[in-house]
């Protein structure tokens, strides 16, 4: 029964979505991800990651597990509830003296299982100007421990528009979700650069400023 009150809620959660935002997903040329990956995208809003699970198709969106944190989603049954058997997200505890697992250890063990990852390499919401804040390193840990993964770039853009700071209910506008081509950690590339490089990769998926010229 509880499987089945949890495949409801996420079709509803993917029907809310779409009607809200009229998203709308970008695909590379190459196409679809052949096999389990970890996207990786900005973070401007509560409801990234509903957004990007959301247009992906069925069959890849039954392998997304987003990386959340616990002490969000564990703080009620029905947060918890949502968290673990809508989302089947990745839980993390993001406070280093209460944690009780290795947090890359859990995103490699669901990767070794098939899963694919939805990540946030900002590891806050940006509320800045600043198109991205600076990446944390959790994602090059994560792919030095695997370095076959492959990492797609996802640029969502429009969302923190649709859900200001502040607002309870969204304001209906059209969304779009940017897939870029996917990515692969290099020998022997170190912290800084590997994180330099996979900024460039999202960044390159953005709209450009108004009057850019570009």
């Amino acid at each position: 029964m509880k499987a089945l009150v949890a495949k409801i809620a996420a079709a509803a959660v993917v029907l809310f979505a779409r009607a809200i935002t009229a998203v709308r997903a970008i695909w590379p040329e190459e196409g679809l991800p052949s096999r389990p990956c970890v996207y990786f995208a900005n973070h401007s809003s509560h409801g990234d990651f509903v957004l990007v699970w959301a247009v992906l198709p069925p069959r890849l969106r039954h392998l997304a597990r987003p990386v959340a944190g616990a002490e969000y989603w564990l703080k009620s049954k029905l947060s918890a509830f949502i968290g673990r058997d809508v989302f089947n997200a990745v839980l993390i505890e993001r406070e280093r003296e209460n944690r009780t697992q290795d947090p890359i250890e859990l995103m490699t063990t669901a990767i070794d299982d098939g899963s694919s990852l939805i990540l946030f390499p900002e590891g806050t919401r940006n509320q800045t100007d600043a198109r991205l804040l600076p990446f944390k390193s959790g994602i090059f840990h994560l792919v030095a421990a695997r370095p076959d993964v492959e990492l797609v770039p996802v640029w969502i853009n429009n969302l923190n528009r649709v859900m200001p700071k502040g607002e309870i209910v969204p304001i209906p506008l059209i969304c779009t979700v940017t897939f870029g081509n996917p990515l692969r950690i290099t020998p022997n590339e170190g912290k800084d650069a590997f994180l330099e490089r996979i900024q460039a990769a999202l960044l390159a998926l953005s709209p450009k400023p108004l009057g850019s010229g570009e």
